[in-house]
């Protein structure tokens, strides 16, 4: 009996170490990496964060900052990220009013934005896209031929090589982080004709795709296929030309906190791992590139 007894006993050991060792978090501290690897990290001060850390801001920024909050959280598994896909002027409010740790912008801070206490730290850089519908035959504009349409000076896709059609311009609405970064880039600030100024990236491209005339500016990071994104200036967007500087419609991608104003210990890691290089490679698997 006592022999039995005490191989059950060691038996419930032996699948109680294996139920512990399998969880991922309840005998060793597990942290994902940024190549997307899991490996067992020496407990740190973060080991056991519990607080949270809210951003509020960009709806360019959605896929980078959303990929970020996931791998924070698995490596933190007691703390809790959250996102409000605002635009930029609203998350920079909302920072400046205490309604979240970080503001997302997808625009460089304005000088009084900076003058009224807040800090900006650039996170990456975007490319804008120009997209057209996929029917467009026109494969490539200038900056200046893109000013030209945008402020109606061209109105027929002929002017620019394409069919005899009315050009159907589509943006953003006003305090839009892409809007201002593209009509800043193309000098086009306060002069643009737009026939539907729409609230998200995903509605413009939605009604370009629908529209086989029409012309519209996206981040790059959030173009899909329903769309064609042009050259422009005969360069193709992509990473790698955003990152030399040949695509010249870009813009920063910025993180806004307010001076003098502590983060939490949780929003303050999230800040760290996601400025440090860390991250990097999960920065450019969703599409941008890094500032460091």
């Amino acid at each position: 009996m006592k022999r039995v007894l005490s191989a059950i006993t060691a038996l419930t050991l032996m699948l109680t170490l294996a139920a512990c060792g399998s969880n991922g978090g309840t005998t060793a501290d597990v942290s994902t990496t940024a190549g997307g690897t899991t490996a067992a990290a020496a407990p740190s001060e973060n080991a056991d964060l519990t607080g949270s850390v809210s951003t509020d801001g960009s709806t360019s920024m959605e896929s980078v900052i959303g990929a970020l909050g996931e791998a924070f959280t698995e490596a933190n598994a007691k703390a809790t990220f959250t996102y409000n896909p605002t635009g930029s002027s609203a998350g920079i409010q909302a920072v400046q009013e205490g309604r979240c740790d970080i503001g997302l912008s997808s625009r460089a801070l304005k000088d009084e934005e900076k003058a009224s206490g807040l800090t900006e730290t650039v996170l990456a850089y975007d490319g804008i896209a120009m997209i057209v519908n996929p029917a467009n035959t026109v494969e490539d504009l200038t900056v200046e031929q893109i000013a030209a349409i945008y402020t109606g000076e061209i109105t027929n896709w002929s002017e620019v090589g394409g069919e005899d059609a009315e050009i159907v311009l589509i943006g953003r609405e006003a305090g839009s982080g892409t809007r201002s970064g593209f009509e800043e880039i193309t000098g086009t600030e306060d002069a643009c004709k737009y026939r539907q100024e729409l609230t998200s990236t995903g509605d413009v491209i939605t009604a370009v795709a629908q529209n086989p005339g029409a012309i519209g500016y996206a981040s790059l990071a959030s173009v899909k296929d329903t769309v064609k994104a042009l050259k422009v200036d005969g360069v193709t967007p992509s990473e790698e030309t955003v990152k030399d500087g040949s695509y010249k419609i870009q813009r920063p991608f910025v993180l806004a906190t307010k001076d003098g104003v502590e983060l939490s210990e949780t929003a303050q890691a999230f800040f760290d791992y996601i400025t440090s290089g860390e991250a990097n490679e999960i920065i450019v698997a969703a599409g941008v590139v890094p500032a460091n």
